[in-house]
């Protein structure tokens, strides 16, 4: 996994602005072809890859790499002089690839632009849970290029069923220093990753009516698929369940019945039940039917702080 990201996420990008830099299309259309389908696909890439690992500001500097390029060719160049369209095979064939590079980042950039707007179901709003500290979107958005857990929408996969709830759902990570997730590539230890005991109040008032305290924090990437909820918090606000899931073991400072007004601390992020790594995973569901595993609920979208947050926004704590 690793490898895949330091190829597709830091090499492959520096590859294209490097190739725009250094060779450059001659002609107008070579070079409006070249530009237009670097930007597409760097664009589509920032907004369908998760930029935890590596930084979320990657895409801000190949951003700014590939339009300084870009306007340093326009501007110095002299158009009046050069050919309006590729002269020679290599330059059609680089003129292709341009082309396809604008496909692809067209297609993907849209339907990632696409998973910004709500899905069709009723909209829960609740406030920003976190304590203090900078958090990221891992997975979020309205369809499954960057949101994974609305596969569990498919009616036809029987072992979906019991958590059909947690479809738009949302998970957070962590920032710490230089916009990483944690201390070094993938340590193993949990306390490693910036979101690991982070703080989490009431985003709502409501009454509390699950809870889970014991299960234990998993070294990472280890994942327990039996109780896939880990550590939870089940509340009831206003004929809805929020759930928060994979909290810190011991750390939960609610019991069932309780009854809590927004603010009200909950505990703290963790890495239990079927989590690879630290994360906050929250939803919004309907109440399940009598008997129905928790989360097989009717899952509603989720907005925080007024904002229906989509894979690489942030989100900035707060003091309760």
């Amino acid at each position: 996994m690793i490898a895949l990201i330091i190829a597709v996420q830091i090499a492959l990008p520096l590859a294209l602005i490097l190739w725009f830099a250094l060779l450059p299309a001659e002609s107008l259309l070579g070079f409006l072809s070249q530009a237009i389908g670097i930007g597409a696909f760097l664009f589509a890439l920032a907004q369908v890859s998760q930029w935890a690992l590596p930084a979320w500001w990657l895409p801000w500097l190949y951003g700014a790499l590939w339009l300084a390029t870009g306007v340093a060719f326009a501007v110095g160049r002299r158009w009046s002089t050069r050919p309006l369209v590729p002269v020679g095979a290599w330059s059609w064939v680089a003129t292709l690839l341009s082309l396809c590079l604008l496909a692809i980042g067209g297609w993907y950039g849209a339907r990632a632009l696409a998973g910004r707007f709500l899905p069709p179901v009723p909209v829960i709003d609740i406030a920003n849970p976190f304590g203090p500290g900078q958090y990221i979107v891992g997975h979020g958005g309205s369809n499954m290029l960057i949101n994974g857990h609305m596969r569990t929408l498919d009616t036809s996969v029987q072992r979906f069923r019991p958590w059909r709830g947690q479809s738009y759902a949302v998970d957070f990570s962590g920032l710490g220093p230089w916009g990483l997730r944690a201390s070094g590539w993938r340590s193993a230890d949990p306390a490693a990753y910036a979101i690991f005991g982070a703080q989490l109040h009431a985003p709502c008032n409501g009454r509390v009516i699950a809870v889970e305290n014991s299960m234990p924090d998993l070294r990472v990437p280890k994942e327990d698929l039996v109780n896939r909820l880990g550590n939870h918090v089940i509340l009831r606000c206003e004929g809805a369940h929020i759930v928060f899931a994979h909290m810190r073991q011991g750390s939960i400072s609610v019991a069932p019945g309780d009854v809590l007004t927004t603010g009200d601390r909950l505990g703290e992020v963790g890495n239990s039940g079927a989590s690879t790594e630290p994360h906050l995973h929250i939803h919004a569901q309907r109440p399940p039917a009598e008997g129905q595993p928790p989360i097989s609920g009717d899952p509603l979208a989720l907005r925080i702080d007024g904002r229906f947050l989509v894979r690489n926004d942030r989100l900035t704590g707060q003091e309760w």
